[in-house]
Formats: structure tokens, C-alpha cells, sequence
């Protein structure tokens, strides 16, 4: 009894942040907050946190936005506004964020990535289930008063942006609509039952996810040659059966956005471009080295008009 919960205490330790006095098995949320949560899955235990924003409650359903990070990251650098703005723009917005944590092999979860396919690191080379956890935090979620089931969002940076296509290709049914930033589709088989709206944002000098493709600086076998931007977004216009002549919808100084409508269901597909940034969040800062991104567009905000106007 003693060693479970110092274990425990030991977890909560090395996740270091305000709202960890243990984290939970059981997904209860009572209010707005900050929640810890664990699960075990594949004989594993994995971790994921829940921002609840103010005004939450069961009268009005909140729509629910799962954040993945970036590989070699974790829950608590995905939830850090100086890099990503994710709980404040929750909290504007009014939606549920869910931040889970990637396999790792260590007991803080720190240094983890996703099997979203040919990507990444252990997670990929272990075959992790990685849809398979983020299929039972949606159940668990899901079922709590207030959670709006059928508006069920996902984005990711990098590794993240990666899995969120996988998550579009294999629980196309849960997730309405997916943003992918600096992160491109390398799933293994894509096969979605319905159409599903798909919001890629990508920095045209990126050096680590390619625009046109290729493994960027780090060739080691951490990586894969990354699929093209064109190839990802082309391959979902035609998933979704969208007019393959898209429209521009945004040009700015340093950036532009196009739109691929009518698709099948009422869906969208849209490509926003940054001029420059590199493997970053535009409108954030990279969490190594703290160099920001683009400031052209925020990433944050065309996310949440993206996945709130569905």
C-alpha cells in the first residue's frame, strides 16, 4: 500500500503542475478547472490533462478539443500558453481542452511521441495504440454532463498534427474535424467511413517536416520521409470529394490560406502557408530555445474559428 501511493506521489511529482495533487482513474469533471487524469491501456499507464473553461456546465454542452504535442514533448508543454495559447483560447472560445500524453518510457511521460503511422520514434517502433487511448479518453469524457459528444475536435504540432490525421483516417466518425500544424499525413492506410474537415497549417521554410517533402535535417530513424504538404492536402480533397480548384480566403503579408469547397458532407479542406517560421506554431513560440513562429496568422485562433464554425 505504502509503494502504491508513493508511486503516486513520485508521478505527480515529475508532472509538475499546479492541479496534480494525483491524477485520477476515473474522468469526473464537477466544474471548470484543471484535471489529472490516468487510464491504462495496452498494459500501459498513460496520462492526459482536461482544461475546463468557465461557464461549463450540463445545461449547455461545451464542444471538446484534443491538443497533441509535438514528438519529444508532452501534455504540459502542449498546455503551456507562452507556447501555444491552448487554455486561453479555450477559455475565449468556450470549448473543453484535452491534453493527452504520448508513450514514453519515462514514469514523468516526458519525451514522448505517437504512433501516427511511418511516425514516430518508440511509439511508432512498438506499435503503441496510440487511437486506441485516445478512443477510451473519448469515452470517458464523453459521457460526463456537459461534454457536447458531437462536436469532437483534434489538432496537433509536429508528431501531434501527424496523429490527428490518423485520427481523422481511423475515427472519422468521433472527430468532426482535424488541424495539423507543421505535421504531415503519414498514416499507413486511410480509409475513412465519413468525410471529415481538415485544416493544414505549415511554414514554407519548415526544416524538419518538409513542405515538399523529405526528412528534413534529422535523418535518423526518429524520422521518416515526411509526405509533401500538396500530397496530404490533395489526398483529403479527394477523400472528401471536394472541388479540386481551391479559393484563396486569406492573403496577408506573409502568409495566405485556401479553401477546398463543396466537399462531400458538408466538409472543408484548407491549406494556410506561412512564408517563414520553420517547425513551429505560428503566433507561438517554440518550446526549444523560445524562438517564435510566424506572426503572420495565429494558429490558435484560425484553429478554434475553424473548429467552432462546424
Amino acid at each position: 500500500m505504502f509503494t502504491r501511493h508513493l508511486s503516486a506521489w513520485l508521478l505527480c511529482l515529475c508532472m509538475a503542475w499546479p492541479a496534480c495533487a494525483g491524477a485520477q482513474d476515473d474522468a469526473r469533471i464537477t466544474g471548470p478547472g484543471d484535471y489529472a487524469f490516468k487510464l491504462v491501456h495496452g498494459g500501459h499507464t498513460r496520462l492526459y490533462r482536461v482544461h475546463v473553461p468557465s461557464g461549463f456546465s450540463s445545461a449547455k454542452p461545451m464542444p471538446m478539443v484534443f491538443s497533441l504535442h509535438g514528438g519529444g514533448g508532452n501534455m504540459n508543454i502542449q498546455a503551456d500558453d507562452k507556447f501555444y495559447g491552448q487554455i486561453a483560447q479555450a477559455d475565449r472560445s468556450g470549448y473543453v481542452v484535452v491534453f493527452p500524453n504520448g508513450y514514453s518510457r519515462l514514469p514523468s511521460g516526458k519525451l514522448a511521441t505517437w504512433n501516427a503511422g511511418h511516425c514516430c520514434g518508440v511509439a511508432r517502433d512498438r506499435n503503441i495504440d496510440d487511437v486506441g487511448f485516445i478512443r477510451e479518453i473519448v469515452k470517458r469524457l464523453s459521457a460526463q454532463p456537459g461534454i457536447d459528444a458531437q462536436r469532437v475536435f483534434a489538432s496537433g504540432m509536429s508528431n501531434g498534427g501527424l496523429m490527428a490525421y490518423r485520427l481523422a483516417c481511423e475515427m472519422p466518425e468521433v472527430f468532426k474535424a482535424i488541424v495539423a500544424v507543421a505535421g504531415t499525413d503519414n498514416t499507413r492506410s486511410c480509409i475513412p467511413s465519413q468525410p471529415v474537415s481538415v485544416l493544414h497549417i505549415h511554414a514554407k521554410d519548415d526544416e524538419r517536416v518538409l513542405f515538399n517533402g523529405g526528412a528534413g535535417f534529422n535523418k535518423s530513424d526518429q524520422v521518416t520521409d515526411f509526405v509533401a504538404v500538396p500530397d496530404s492536402v490533395a489526398k483529403w480533397v479527394q477523400l472528401n470529394g471536394c472541388n479540386a480548384t481551391p479559393k484563396r480566403v486569406l492573403q496577408t503579408a506573409g502568409a495566405y490560406c485556401e479553401a477546398y469547397s463543396p466537399c462531400k458532407g458538408g466538409v472543408e479542406v484548407k491549406l494556410c502557408v506561412t512564408e517563414t517560421g520553420g517547425h513551429s506554431w505560428p503566433g507561438g513560440k517554440k518550446p526549444r530555445g523560445g524562438e517564435a513562429g510566424s506572426t503572420a496568422i495565429s494558429a490558435t485562433e484560425v484553429m478554434a474559428e475553424f473548429f467552432l464554425s462546424r
